[in-house]
């Protein structure tokens, strides 16, 4: 959700089988470094500010609802959405009428957190720029930063409160309903562009956004996308959420040829290639079309991972497209796939940013989304347990 999370919600509730997982490339961080590593431990000696992450800070409010409660306000059990003004009782009432949790989230700043579980040391691997009110919540926010040992840098203004998402779980559906508020204020001007700010941008090689952020702030995105291209470093993107295909196409369009790596969740990919007109629902052919597509950096083969639940992840890469198989899980230990999406991600950047070969992060991948929906909001033990 950068608005909220579940950036694939459904995307991965399973764990990656490591065997029959074909080997895929390292790939390199940016232009100053040799492809491959001379040995296993310079590849894995990290820095803090290494990645990068800028999107909708949000604080999560979940609970267990029911069927009267989504009908009501007209919501699907498995979806995300900006709330609009039928939706403004929604909040009010989800604290009054269930019992909630409150989580920090958002979907890039959850994404970031988790890949910084993933590595656990050194603490703030993982930078995160957005914008948050002058208010409680803002300072739940940025306890909860720290105590992921995230590096937020968040922007701060009096103008809006700091926002909020409704996830409204029934069953194993989650329907998502995010407030934006103080998220939707973010300046380029007034933060990215600030020298202290720009230098940790430029301290990272490798760059996260969901598409939700292209709601808020395309200059900030573009500004980002361009610095990663120029200096050949690793620009990652996804696509988020249906609407985001359909309504915000001219922005994400004039992002797409900055993408190194693309991600997103079944029903994404076909509103992406509807929108494009790629005149096909194969989810193998989407994802080889849209690996095609222009591209700024010609030093960079686009890398596109397109995940549809139960069924195996697809990764297209060149003209080769790969499947990863992914492990069932019981339904009774699913506790909330709310998170499950971003945490995909999360554990796929925590594999690029320690240069593993692309079949670790699809591994990785599958592992952190496991993790997260056997638990109640994007939240995980204090260690992973990932080989």
């Amino acid at each position: 959700m950068t608005a909220f999370h579940k950036v694939i919600a459904t995307c991965s509730v399973r764990t990656a089988m490591a065997s029959d997982e074909p080997k895929a490339k390292k790939l390199k961080l940016s232009e100053d470094e040799k492809t491959e590593s001379p040995n296993k431990k310079a590849a894995t000696e990290l820095s803090p500010n290494l990645l990068f992450g800028m999107g909708n800070p949000l604080l999560d409010i979940s609970a267990v609802v029911d069927k009267d409660f989504l009908d009501k306000y007209s919501l699907k059990p498995n979806d995300q959405i900006l709330a609009e003004d039928k939706h403004k009782a929604l909040f009010d009432e989800l604290v009054k009428k269930f019992k909630v949790e409150y989580h920090a989230g958002g979907a890039t700043q959850n994404s970031v957190k988790i890949a910084q579980w993933m590595i656990q040391e050194p603490h703030n691997v993982g930078t995160f720029f957005g914008c948050i009110g002058k208010d409680k919540f803002g300072e739940i926010l940025k306890q909860k930063a720290e105590e992921a040992h995230v590096d937020a840098r968040y922007y701060e203004q009096d103008e809006e409160p700091t926002g909020t998402c409704a996830a409204c779980i029934t069953g194993d559906n989650r329907s998502l309903v995010a407030n934006l508020a103080a998220a939707n204020c973010y300046k380029k001007e007034m933060h990215l562009d600030l020298e202290e700010n720009w230098e940790l941008v430029q301290k990272a090689k490798v760059y996260y956004i969901a598409g939700f952020f292209l709601t808020v702030s395309l200059e900030s995105i573009l500004k980002v996308a361009k610095h990663a291209s120029e200096h050949n470093k690793l620009f990652c993107m996804n696509l988020s959420a249906a609407f985001i295909c359909q309504f915000f196409k001219d922005n994400l369009m004039q992002v797409m040829p900055y993408i190194d790596v693309l991600f997103g969740n079944e029903t994404e990919a076909a509103a992406f290639g509807k929108e494009q007109d790629f005149e096909t629902k194969d989810i193998k052919e989407l994802a080889r079309k849209a690996q095609v597509l222009p591209k700024v950096n010609s030093k960079r083969q686009r890398i596109v991972v397109f995940t549809q639940g139960k069924d195996e992840t697809i990764m297209a890469l060149g003209d080769k497209i790969e499947t990863f198989p992914v492990l069932k899980i019981d339904p009774k230990d699913i506790v909330d796939t709310n998170g499950a999406g971003d945490a995909f991600v999360g554990g796929f950047l925590s594999g690029l940013v320690q240069e593993k070969p692309l079949d670790h992060c699809i591994r990785a991948a599958h592992y952190s989304a496991n993790v997260i929906i056997r638990r109640a909001g994007c939240t995980f033990p204090e260690k992973p347990d990932f080989k």
